[in-house]
């Protein structure tokens, strides 16, 4: 009985090549109910965000381990029209038994992100846990592993400054616009796909810390200059709503425009920006603008960047802006590690005694049987003496150990 993790992440692979294996809802689900069954697959989670795709499985016949891989891997690789693996070089990474689990944990509470410490991935791993669980196609051992990771990520949330020093890409972003800009006050930014998960963070931290005039896309049919609230705290920030068919129209006006969409295709095509923006008469661009992408697949076309005056950053730009901005959080790491220490050994010791289920009642129906045959004194007696002649001098150290009584037993 084993779990087994295949992973693709910003640790093993450009954006470029992550955006083939960045799956819709409903490819993950189609991947899920192909796996599950499949080559002795007995459970299976499926975590895809922009800077990852893992496929954590667990399967009742251990031995197995290379054909799960390849199995899996097979399935990932056809999922994302990929046939030779030339095209996109050494991007997996295989994991079994305690790396495995120990990834997890460190994925839940963002010790694995490009952003040491963001806690996006927590809602991210959450949502996918409640997918398979939908799906049914993972339950008891599954389940209980999520339950843990997720449960020592929101202790790590609680118990160190990692979230306490918010540095998810999407704050980046911002300030990344505001180091170029000098300043959003009063500036305006225009958001696309603010609905979404990162989306609505860029949104939130945006109306909460600047005095930007912020304008949001909707699909929804609204009234020109139509205005809805944010409410932050006791104060409310309103911002502007614009069609999103109209959002070229109102690229002249902006600052800055971040794309966050879900979106297979471009949200904004160069030949259409070059079109809308405003220029002088010597080609140069009256103000400088950002054009940042959070998306993935890219929702900007990156070329727009040769632009006059246009800087157009993506994800995996903001990726390394990162780098300098977790000195607190690698102190906290160190302290995070030992949290997730403690619930890993946790899950690790209900793993063995779940495996080990069949043979502890076969042990409590002979301890029975044979306290019926004479008391239950015999019994035991008998028990301990097959544990002193089986156990090896470690083992049987181990297992007296466990048979003291505990402070709080006494007490």
């Amino acid at each position: 009985m084993s779990i087994h993790l295949i992973s693709i992440s910003h640790k093993t692979a450009p954006l470029s090549v992550r955006e083939r294996f960045a799956f819709s809802k409903e490819q993950q689900a189609g991947i899920l109910q192909e796996l599950y069954g499949g080559v002795c697959i007995d459970e299976c989670v499926i975590v895809s965000t922009c800077n990852r795709t893992e496929v954590y499985t667990w399967c009742q016949n251990s031995r197995r381990e290379r054909e799960v891989y390849e199995y899996v891997q097979s399935v990932l690789l056809r999922s994302a029209g990929v046939y030779d693996m030339a095209d996109i070089g050494n991007i997996f990474r295989f994991y079994g038994g305690e790396k495995a689990i120990h990834h997890l944990f460190l994925v839940a509470c963002g010790l694995d992100s490009m952003v040491i410490g963001e806690d996006q991935i927590l809602g991210q791993v959450k949502d996918a846990w409640k997918q398979a669980a939908d799906l049914k196609v993972c339950s008891t051992y599954l389940n209980t592993f999520f339950r843990y990771a997720v449960t020592a990520a929101k202790r790590v949330k609680t118990d160190t400054q990692l979230s306490k020093t918010p540095m998810s890409t999407a704050i980046i972003c911002i300030r990344a616009a505001q180091e170029y800009l000098g300043t959003l006050d009063h500036k305006n930014v225009m958001i696309i796909g603010a609905s979404g998960k990162i989306g609505s963070v860029v949104l939130k931290n945006l109306l909460s810390d600047y005095r930007a005039n912020v304008f949001v896309t909707t699909r929804d049919a609204v009234p020109k200059d139509c205005r809805a609230v944010f409410h932050h705290g006791r104060e409310s920030v309103s911002y502007t709503l614009i069609p999103y068919e109209k959002r070229y129209e109102y690229l002249g006006d902006m600052d800055v425009v971040i794309s966050a969409t879900s979106s297979p295709h471009y949200t904004l095509t160069y030949d259409s920006v070059e079109k809308y923006l405003v220029f002088d008469r010597d080609g140069e661009s009256v103000k400088p603008r950002a054009f940042m992408d959070l998306a993935v697949p890219l929702d900007i076309e990156s070329r727009i960047g040769t632009l006059p005056g246009v800087m157009c950053s993506n994800i995996d730009d903001f990726g390394k802006t990162a780098s300098s901005n977790n000195e607190i959080r690698l102190r906290e790491a160190a302290f995070a590690q030992t949290i997730l220490e403690e619930y890993e050994t946790g899950f690790e010791k209900w793993m063995i005694f779940q495996n080990a289920l069949e043979d502890i009642r076969a042990q409590e129906d002979e301890i029975l049987k044979n306290a019926q045959k004479k008391n239950m004194k015999w019994a035991l007696d008998k028990f301990f003496y097959r544990v002193r002649e089986n156990a090896d001098p470690r083992q049987l150290e181990v297992f007296m150990q466990c048979l003291a009584p505990h402070k709080e037993e006494q007490e």
